[in-house]
C-alpha cells in the first residue's frame, strides 16, 4: 500500500508540468504516465524493501524508515537525474513530431521530479503507517540475531 499510495506524487507533477507549459492531456502524456508509474514504483519498492530489512534487524519503525530513505537517496537521485537529463533532448526537439516529443518529455520529467522530491518524504511515512498496522494485526516481527543482522545488511549494500 505504501508503494501504491506514493504514486500520486508523480502524477501530480505530470499535470502541473503540462499545465504550466500549456500541453493538453494527449495519448503522449498518458504514455509518459505509464512509464512514470513504473519508475516511481521501483523507487518506492527500494525504500520499502530496505526499511523492511532494517525493521527485521531490530530497528524501530521510524528508524528503519529514515535509514532506508537515507540509504536509497543517492541511487534514486542519480537514476532520476539521468532519466530527466535523457528526456531533455526530446523537450527541445523540432520538426513534425515535436509536439509528441514535448508531451512525453515534459510530462515525464515533471512527474519524475515531483515524484522523487515528494516521494522521499511520503514513502517513509506511508511505510511507518502501514507497517504499524500490519504489525498490530500480525504481531511484531521476529528479531534476528544482532550479529547476523549487520552482516546481511552489509552484503546487500555491497551488491548495489
Amino acid at each position: 500500500m505504501a508503494v501504491i499510495l506514493s504514486l500520486p506524487t508523480g502524477i501530480f507533477g505530470v499535470f502541473v508540468a503540462i499545465g504550466l507549459t500549456g500541453i493538453s492531456n494527449s495519448i503522449y502524456v498518458q504514455v509518459a504516465l505509464i512509464m512514470l508509474v513504473g519508475l516511481l514504483a521501483k523507487n518506492a519498492i527500494l525504500i520499502v524493501e530496505f526499511a523492511v530489512q532494517r525493521r527485521k534487524a531490530g530497528l524501530s519503525l521510524f528508524d528503519a524508515a529514515i535509514e532506508a530513505a537515507k540509504l536509497r537517496l543517492r541511487p534514486i537521485i542519480m537514476t532520476s537525474l539521468a532519466f530527466v537529463a535523457g528526456l531533455f533532448p526530446m523537450s527541445i526537439a523540432t520538426g513534425p513530431s515535436a509536439q509528441g516529443n514535448h508531451s512525453i518529455s515534459i510530462g515525464a520529467a515533471g512527474g519524475m521530479v515531483s515524484g522523487v522530491l515528494l516521494g522521499l518524504f511520503i514513502i517513509p511515512v506511508l511505510f511507518v503507517i502501514f507497517q504499524h498496522l500490519q504489525e498490530k494485526v500480525n504481531g511484531t516481527p521476529v528479531e534476528k540475531d544482532p550479529d547476523k543482522a549487520g552482516h546481511e545488511y552489509n552484503e546487500t549494500i555491497m551488491i548495489f
